[in-house]
């Protein structure tokens, strides 16, 4: 296997403007809050998804776990080096707005668990705002520290 793409502004960029490129097909009625999130395999590709809101609350879905659904769906779990989240209050166009830094959820973040340890990697999160410069990384280890994944039962990468 090639090695993963390096981590650098440039790709920390790229995967911010897809982000946000895909929150603007967010559908969120109900909160007016739009999510985007892009995926970075280890081949350089990138996987999109934005949050999709349900009537009944509880069947919604992050942004972060549409995106890393398609990638599963593409037989690529394993290969997710890097998410980049974005997120803000809709405006009439229903373009998210904002300045504020937006991260995972506790959700989003067991999820992207399955991809880092199915992966045998530390996956880097970017969490930016829907506008502005405003950027944060971390390694997934630092957002859920011990964390119960497939390696708990014996499944890994």
């Amino acid at each position: 296997m090639n090695e993963p793409p390096v981590l650098d502004d440039m790709m920390r960029d790229r995967l911010i403007v897809a982000a946000r490129a895909a929150a603007r097909n967010a559908h969120a009625p109900y909160s007016r809050f739009g999510v985007g999130a892009a995926v970075l395999l280890a081949d350089g590709g990138v996987v999109t998804g934005a949050n999709f809101e349900n009537a009944s609350y509880g069947l919604s879905l992050c942004a972060e776990t549409v995106a890393l659904a398609t990638a599963s769906s593409a037989g690529r779990l394993r290969d997710v080096v890097a998410v980049a989240v974005i997120g803000g209050a809709m405006d009439t166009g229903g373009v998210p707005r904002g300045v504020a830094v937006v991260g995972p959820c506790g959700r989003c973040r067991q999820v992207i668990n399955e991809a880092a340890q199915i992966g045998g990697r530390d996956v880097t999160i970017w969490c930016a705002a829907a506008e502005g410069d405003a950027v944060e990384r971390y390694a997934l280890s630092e957002l859920l520290p011990h964390a119960f994944g497939p390696a708990d039962l014996g499944i890994g990468g």
